[in-house]
């Protein structure tokens, strides 16, 4: 008796299973590629990137011509001949002011100011961070506050007094007066990015460390370190972009033999002597962007993490 009625439901559930298959797929409809919103919204976005791209593909292509093919005028043409003669000019070559040595010895000063820069502003903040978002010592978040104001503060304020504290410390003019200034200039907003994120992180650990009978640094180098990736990432790419492309300090600071590589392209871009060289203009500007599209685009999924995880948490 009890096997027939075993059955009975066995057969009872082929049969529903049966039906279920017969009936097809249940559910809402799939929603289609091609619909009127995804062909809005990639058409948008095709668009976009074509308004962007446009620019740099000028630039490609005028760097890759000769000056009696820029003269016919049209900028949107593929190179006829392609020349890598601007290139080199503009590297080694171009006139930046009383030396002719092109880019060369704007971007070896840019790396001794860029690499030094960034490893002591990273290293400092990401100290800091730590500490303000897990020991809370005396007078935290008047440290805090005053660090966040000074990231708004603009700094051509304080150009006129960081000149004379540098020329008291006798670095004005110097590799390293300039370093000094970047890595000051970027200590709050990279404190910030770092406390937030260390804020974000479980906080279970850390009592379990100090439970543990963990310390300040080993905390530090052996918990907190190998979670950050995402966010020394972050810190590293903001630091080489906004150090490797700046201007103002880099004119203000140096003296034209520690010139970065911007105030080099300045000088070549603008010089007043001879032919306007569209084409070795075009390959200087390449040429001096290179570095910072380099490390976003090997780095650029971590950023979208680091960015996410840290800087919009208090």
């Amino acid at each position: 008796m009890d096997n027939m009625f075993a059955s009975n439901n066995t057969l009872t559930a082929y049969e529903k299973e049966t039906r279920r298959i017969e009936a097809g797929p249940s559910g809402r409809k799939p929603r289609r590629r091609l619909s009127r919103r995804n062909i809005i919204v990639y058409g948008t976005l095709i668009v976009v990137a074509l308004y962007y791209l446009l620019p740099l593909y000028v630039m490609i292509v005028t760097s890759l011509k000769g000056m009696p093919e820029i003269r016919v005028g049209n900028i949107f043409a593929p190179p006829l001949e392609i020349t890598f003669e601007p290139w080199v000019k503009a590297w080694a070559e171009a006139c930046t002011g009383l030396n002719c040595d092109g880019l060369s010895r704007g971007f070896w000063n840019s790396v001794r100011i860029t690499v030094p820069s960034v490893i002591i502003s990273i290293a400092v903040a990401s100290v800091n961070g730590y500490a303000l978002a897990n020991w809370r010592f005396k007078g935290a978040e008047l440290f805090f506050t005053i660090l966040v104001v000074g990231a708004f503060i603009p700094y051509q304020v304080m150009i006129y007094p960081i000149v004379i504290v540098l020329r008291e410390m006798g670095v004005y003019g110097t590799l390293t007066g300039l370093v000094i200034v970047h890595t000051i200039f970027g200590m709050p907003i990279l404190t910030l990015l770092f406390r937030n994120y260390f804020a974000g992180l479980p906080e279970e650990l850390f009592k379990a460390a100090r439970v543990d009978g963990a310390g300040f640094w080993t905390i530090y180098f052996k918990i907190m370190l190998p979670m950050s990736l995402p966010i020394f990432v972050v810190a590293m790419i903001l630091q080489v972009t906004g150090i490797w492309n700046d201007f103002l300090f880099g004119v203000v600071f140096t003296r034209p033999e520690y010139y970065p590589m911007t105030v080099q392209l300045n000088n070549i871009v603008n010089s007043v002597q001879g032919v306007k060289e569209y084409n070795v203009n075009m390959a200087a500007t390449i040429l001096t962007g290179a570095v910072p599209l380099v490390v976003y685009f090997v780095s650029g999924r971590l950023f979208v993490r680091g960015i996410a995880a840290g800087a919009v948490k208090g």
